[in-house]
């Protein structure tokens, strides 16, 4: 298993540079579909329902104070798997073209992120963690569901006018899919 940082690593020499924002949304979503499809942990550190979305604060303390991250000098992409290599490029046709504040929005239309915040006010801070187990059943669902709505299918310019803070997804699943780059939902 890789950890966070070798994660990190890979994400950022292709996306450089990325916000901090932006890669912690990709590393949830990393976990996340990697549960899905391997059954087994992307990297051991645990992710937090922070106020802006998932957040694993293992980075979090890394690069703190840094907005954008152009190089990630902690792990080594030479520590991923063939499988963990295919997720996270998955990951990155799917979501690497939306911004942070795009990715943001969607995990606060979803199930994890949102049971894991509970009643907490909108802007409050926690430590609770979004636990594999809840990922895993979520993304299960989304990976299966045949409504769901591609990611490029969003149509993002409701949520672009100020009155709006969320775009109109209806609680509809957005899905990836793994491997088949010329099935992927990504522009």
């Amino acid at each position: 298993m890789a950890g966070v940082n070798d994660v990190a690593q890979y994400l950022v020499t292709r996306l450089c540079p990325v916000s901090a924002m932006k890669l912690h949304k990709l590393l949830y979503y990393a976990q996340a579909w990697h549960l899905v499809w391997e059954d087994e942990l992307l990297f051991p550190e645990r992710i937090e329902a922070w106020a802006n979305g998932p957040v694993v604060p293992e980075i979090y303390r890394q690069h703190r104070g840094a907005w954008a991250l152009k190089t990630w000098e902690r792990g080594s992409e030479a520590n991923l798997r063939p499988a963990e290599r295919e997720t996270l490029n998955s990951i990155l046709r799917s979501y690497g073209h939306l911004t942070a504040r795009q990715l943001s929005v969607l995990t606060h239309e979803e199930t994890p992120w949102q049971a894991t915040r509970g009643d907490l006010p909108p802007t409050a801070r926690s430590t609770r963690e979004i636990t594999p187990a809840d990922m895993q059943e979520y993304y299960s669902t989304v990976d299966l569901a045949e409504d769901a709505t591609p990611i490029d299918d969003i149509d993002w310019r409701p949520w672009q006018e100020p009155e709006r803070m969320s775009p109109p997804i209806g609680g509809v699943p957005v899905p990836v899919q793994r491997g088949r780059a010329a099935d992927t939902n990504v522009a």
